[in-house]
Order: structure tokens, then sequence, then C-alpha cells
């Protein structure tokens, strides 16, 4: 297996990728710890995991505060003795062009976001400099690549990760510690689901987001896993301070 009795700390794992993160990490002989700001959602990715990776463990934290990720991340290495794979996967977004977008939102998205990850990495690099190898891999978004229409916030804190990504990648390359960035396209998720269910129309919405991938349909969860699998394994040990597409074509054309 890719990941046999690695340790891993998924953010966002309650839900949406992070779960599918979580899970297949699971199937592929990983120690997971499911971090999510909801318990609850946590227990829930740890009742779907538990028969195949029953060391792994629910946690909750909010990614934004200093204290908590810190506490996550000392715990974790108390309880495993080292982390080997670190996702920082929780997000949120706003729907608003910059405009209509107010300081409180910017603040909230870019805590979560920009803030979370930047937390995760600062207090993990430590532990995995110590080891001499460690895999960071964060969630970005083909929206911190390409401007997408009011997203305004989403956009910016998505183009910070991938951009932080990268100075970790070269900052401690000669550590042994790997940092790359995965930008999913439009994917199947609870805030997807929330923006069309909020929308007017929302079959038709759904079929205009269909339709801006050339492969025709949104992505699955489980995809976006399968790359972050990959990143996170091994058989990457090459790949540094990239940032993997997976968007159905979307930025093809």
């Amino acid at each position: 297996m890719k990941l046999s009795d690695k340790v891993s700390v998924v953010t966002g794992a309650g839900s949406g990728i992070g779960q599918a993160i979580a899970v297949r990490f699971a199937q592929e002989g990983a120690h997971v710890v499911i971090a999510d700001a909801n318990l609850e959602a946590a227990e829930q990715t740890y009742a779907l995991i538990k028969d195949t990776s029953p060391q792994s463990k629910a946690y909750q934290v909010d990614v934004a505060q200093e204290k908590q990720i810190e506490r996550l991340i000392s715990w974790t290495k108390s309880q495993f003795g080292r982390i080997d794979i670190l996702v920082n996967n929780a997000g949120i977004g706003v729907a608003a062009p910059v405009a209509e977008t107010t300081v409180e939102d910017w603040d909230r998205v870019m805590a979560v976001n920009a803030r979370g990850v930047f937390l995760g990495c600062k207090f993990v690099v430590p532990i995995m400099e110590e080891q001499g190898k460690g895999v960071i891999v964060n969630i970005a978004s083909v929206a911190g690549e390409v401007g997408v229409y009011n997203r305004a916030v989403y956009c910016a804190s998505k183009g910070a990760v991938i951009a932080l990504t990268k100075s970790v990648a070269i900052d401690y390359a000669e550590k042994g510690i790997r940092a790359v960035a995965v930008s999913p396209g439009t994917v199947e998720s609870p805030w997807i689901g929330k923006i069309l269910s909020n929308n007017p129309d929302p079959e038709s919405a759904r079929k205009a987001m269909e339709a801006r991938q050339p492969i025709g349909r949104m992505g699955t969860p489980e995809e976006i896993a399968n790359a972050v699998c990959f990143l996170a394994s091994d058989e990457a040990s090459f790949v540094t301070g990239s940032n993997m597409i997976v968007d159905g074509g979307l930025m093809a054309r």
C-alpha cells in the first residue's frame, strides 16, 4: 500500500474533499488524524475508516487559531511519535465580487484558507525537519491561478496558498521536506451544493458549472483524493514546489 503506516493529518476532513482524502489514505494503510471544526463530522469520517485504520483519530480544531493548530500538531506527535504527511485542506468561500466583499468576510476567508495553511506548515515543519522527511500537501484551487467570477476573496486566498507552497518547498527541500499544492476545478462538495441551492434556478446553474469543464461534468472528491494520495506517497518523491491542477480541462480552454 502506498501509505503503509504513514502518520497523516488531514484538516477539513469531516466532509467533501477532506473526507475523501482521509478515506483514501486509510485504504492505502495510513493512520489518519481527522481534523475538523465540527467534531461530529470528524467522527462520522472516522466511522468510515475505523475498520481499515483503527488507530486513526477524530480531532476538533479551528485552523485559523494558532494555539489550536499548535496543539493539534503536538498532540499528533505525542500520539504517534511522528508526522509523515500534513494535508491542509480546510477551507471556506464567499460568493461576491470585490466591491461587495465585506472586510469581515475577507478576514474570515483569509484566516481559514491562507492563515490556516500557514499555521499548519509553521508547526509541522520543525517535526519533519527533525525526522529528516515529510510531505505537506496544500489544497488550493484553479481560482488561485485564474480569475473566477464572483469569487474575489476566495481567489486571493487560494493564490496565497499556491505561493506559500512554493516558498515552503524551496526553503525546506534540503531538509527532506516536500511541499506541493493541488488545485481542483469545480468539484461536487458541500460548498458547491450550497451555491446551487441558493440559486433561483439550481438545475441551470448546475449545467453551467458542468459545461465549464471540457470533460462535461464536475469532479468528485474521490478524484481529488487520488491526486493527493499520489503526491503524498513515495511515488512522487521527485515532486515538490509544484501545483497539480485537477480540473477536467477547465484551464486548458
